[in-house]
């Protein structure tokens, strides 16, 4: 086998089935989960809980057994050298703050790996071995789901050619100036925004003057005094070629695994809480009804779980780290204090509702739907006489 050839670096190429063994076994992984997901639908009741127990097993067998040989078509010859490849490239890299964090993920991906390794060299026999053998594996290849697009990454460092001439001090401050102009104006649009290796941002844009746009390189917050225009450029094709190449971008927790999602709980919609109503006949069907969507706890309501959705996005757009981020993580918390308040006034106006112990009054009558069919022997209505009207002409 011909060895790659050495970058113009002095550093060994990665061949390309290599670099993307990884992505590609994510994307593979993608697709069982998919699947996997399906399958457990059909074995749920309409509120998400699980009545078919042997068919979810049955699904979760599937799965297991097809995220091995996923790996082992894909991942399990190009593993241990991507893994060198990708370290390689970290000790290549100019000091970051989230290098570490990196390091500690290659080391996690090295050890599943070799978890994998000695698994598949020593296959199970029996249905109930096979179950545990691919149980105990699971967390292992989805290690890899989740991040082995990092390794993937750091090794493509070598492969992605850039090249950008530095702007001269005074170009900088002339583009950097006439970006803030636009900028006070209204005629600066973001388009994009990624980390380059060395953790600095960086931002597309499009600077308008006189009906014509030209796309610039931002490094810097935004939306903070202090940001610089590093580069100009005619379109996004040749800004993507010129500047560095974007890294894998952070989580905002960092247990989370979209692989290994926990059980969903149970909940009903507000679709059914508005057909409980219209379909109730007392105070109480009601007030159940806006109880339901106050819920707190386990079995929490839809009113609650908004509550959340808005505290969990302001914790994101914290997490982000600009100006603008944290003004709007300000304003969702606001929001969040709202939404928390509404919900004590409805709990308290169901509570009341309840307590009038009232029913709907007779006079409200329902309508059928179905009309009935008059008798075989009937004979039909005569139709109205039609009205004698002249044709017109033109």
């Amino acid at each position: 086998m011909t060895q790659p050839s050495p970058l113009p670096d002095g550093s060994p190429a990665v061949a390309k089935n290599v670099v993307e063994s990884a992505r590609t076994f994510r994307l593979r992984m993608a697709v069982i989960d998919h699947e996997y997901e399906v399958a457990l639908d059909m074995t749920r009741d309409r509120y998400g809980r699980t009545v078919h127990a042997g068919a979810a097993t049955a699904a979760r067998d599937r799965r297991g057994t097809a995220a091995v040989e996923a790996y082992t078509q894909h991942l399990a010859p190009h593993a241990e050298k991507l893994l060198e490849a990708a370290r390689r490239a970290l000790d290549e890299l100019p000091s970051a703050r989230h290098l570490a964090g990196w390091r500690a993920v290659l080391d996690g991906l090295d050890a599943s790996a070799i978890e994998i390794r000695r698994a598949l060299e020593r296959p199970a026999t029996g249905p109930s071995a096979e179950r545990a053998q691919r149980a105990a594996l699971w967390p292992h290849l989805t290690v890899w789901a989740d991040h082995g697009s990092l390794a993937s990454n750091l090794a493509d460092q070598h492969r992605a050619q850039y090249h950008q001439a530095p702007l001269t001090p005074e170009e900088q401050q002339a583009w950097t100036e006439k970006a803030q102009a636009a900028q006070r104006r209204g005629e600066l649009d973001l388009i994009e925004s990624w980390y380059a290796a060395d953790g600095q941002p960086v931002t597309l844009a499009y600077l308008v003057e006189d009906d014509d746009s030209t796309v610039v390189a931002l490094h810097g917050d935004p939306g903070a005094p202090g940001w610089k225009v590093i580069g100009h450029h005619a379109h996004e094709w040749e800004a993507g070629k010129a500047l560095p190449p974007a890294v894998p971008p952070g989580v905002l927790r960092p247990d989370v695994s979209r692989f290994n999602r926990p059980v969903p709980v149970p909940e009903v919609s507000v679709q059914e809480l508005i057909r409980d109503v219209v379909e109730g006949h007392g105070a109480g069907d009601a007030s159940n009804a806006l109880l339901s969507a106050v819920q707190r706890g386990y079995h929490a309501g839809p009113m609650v779980r908004l509550q959340e959705l808005l505290e969990t996005s302001g914790q994101f757009a914290g997490a982000l780290e600009t100006v603008h981020g944290r003004q709007i993580a300000a304003r969702l918390a606001a929001l969040g204090r709202q939404i928390e308040f509404l919900a004590g006034e409805i709990e308290d106006a169901a509570e009341d509702l309840g307590a009038t112990v009232a029913v709907l009054p007779p006079h409200r009558t329902p309508v059928l739907r179905v009309r009935s069919r008059p008798a075989v022997d009937t004979t039909p209505p005569t139709p109205p006489p039609r009205a004698n009207t002249s044709a017109r002409h033109r």
